[in-house]
């Protein structure tokens, strides 16, 4: 990769472009590696007319996870209970079209940057950029139209386990981002019910990033979240003020209602967070320094269905949101109304508002370097 930066910045471009509108052949067809099968259908069509298609990854024990190509969006999650029941434990829809209009960000690949950034303005060297301010005075997750709203391209993986990656250029000076940005995020369901998701990016000026994902998870398949039991391994977190931006302080969870290092259940101290609306909707700082190197990050169990998840992550921090901002307009997959509380997110990441503070871990990528990181939800019963 090193080699391709020698090339001029035009041809470079010009590189990226094609890889990413190669043609996927692949997509019509389907898969079926040495263990659990992939298979792709028509889901629906965008305003534009583009073709959105919705890639189905199984394994062997019949768990399944769907994905389409707009947003690089998790649809659906099918997993089974202590009884060996499948339901889908993620927020989504039965059709396409909601997608569009929602600003919920459902199963979407997030970026360039997930999270919020304050005033939208972050400086790289002595150069101030500005982007959208989509989220009252702050920018969220990549801005009005960020890679959630975007189409990406599917290529082939070769993989003994059903696998399918996505891909797409963000050209300089998308949603105010500077730099060519080649992103692909990759995802595979191994027969362990382990689902991985794999991000990987280069650049060919200096710009941030923080991809992450973002679904909504109901181990119980239906209701609310509050009585799911979560542990969090972090022994600190990021408060924030009025506008759910960093204050620069890392304070202990000890003693506060953001205390999960032992099993809790998430609506038990839900009511002192505060909060307009109130719950959770924090950065964690997770106990294991600032380095790339893995851990779990949190757990979670349900215990009417027996289902667990397990997060591991390569990331410092995971946002922990608890639905606030659901408030029953959007009824989902199998007529689900989506209330306050009804899913919960553990969006592993960099923290938010990293470029405007020198405490936290850089989120800064330079020409010449691969952004490299992935994360593992692994389902399980009890």
């Amino acid at each position: 990769m090193s080699h391709f930066f020698a090339f001029p910045r035009v041809i470079r471009f010009a590189l990226l472009f094609m890889l990413c509108t190669a043609s996927a052949a692949w997509a019509d067809s389907a898969s079926t590696p040495e263990t659990g099968s992939v298979t792709s259908k028509p889901f629906g069509r965008t305003p534009e007319d583009q073709l959105v298609r919705l890639y189905t990854l199984t394994n062997k024990n019949g768990m399944s996870v769907s994905i389409m190509d707009y947003g690089a969006t998790i649809v659906k999650i099918l997993a089974p209970d202590r009884n060996g029941k499948l339901d889908d434990v993620v927020l989504g829809f039965d059709k396409f079209s909601p997608y569009l209009h929602i600003t919920t960000y459902f199963g979407a690949t997030i970026g360039r940057y997930g999270n919020r950034i304050a005033k939208g303005q972050f400086e790289i060297g002595k150069m101030l950029y500005q982007l959208p301010r989509n989220d009252g005075p702050n920018s969220l997750h990549g801005g009005f139209r960020g890679f959630n709203k975007r189409m990406w391209k599917v290529e082939p993986v070769e993989s003994e386990i059903p696998a399918v990656r996505f891909s797409r250029l963000s050209p300089d000076g998308e949603e105010g981002y500077p730099g060519n940005l080649f992103v692909s995020v990759t995802f595979s369901l191994n027969d362990d019910n382990e689902l991985r998701i794999s991000y990987e990016a280069t650049t060919d000026k200096a710009t941030i990033i923080n991809l992450t994902n973002h679904s909504y998870f109901n181990l119980a398949g239906g209701g609310t979240i509050l009585g799911h039991i979560l542990t969090l391994h972090a022994n600190a977190y990021t408060p924030v003020d009025a506008t759910l931006i960093p204050t620069g302080e890392i304070k202990p969870v000890a003693d506060t209602p953001w205390d999960f290092l032992n099993p809790t259940p998430i609506g038990l101290h839900l009511k002192q967070t505060g909060g307009n609306p109130i719950g959770y909707d924090h950065n964690f700082v997770l106990n294991k320094g600032w380095f790339s190197n893995w851990s779990v990050a949190a757990e979670v169990d349900e215990s009417k269905s027996g289902r667990t998840l397990t997060v591991s992550t390569d990331q410092p921090g995971v946002q922990f949101y608890t639905g606030n901002f659901l408030d029953g307009t959007l009824t989902g997959a199998g007529g689900n109304v989506y209330r306050q509380y009804t899913g919960f997110c553990l969006e592993t990441q960099h923290f938010p508002d990293s470029p405007n503070r020198d405490n936290f871990p850089s989120t800064i990528l330079v020409p010449g370097d691969t952004y490299k990181t992935s994360t593992v939800y692994a389902f399980g019963v009890k």
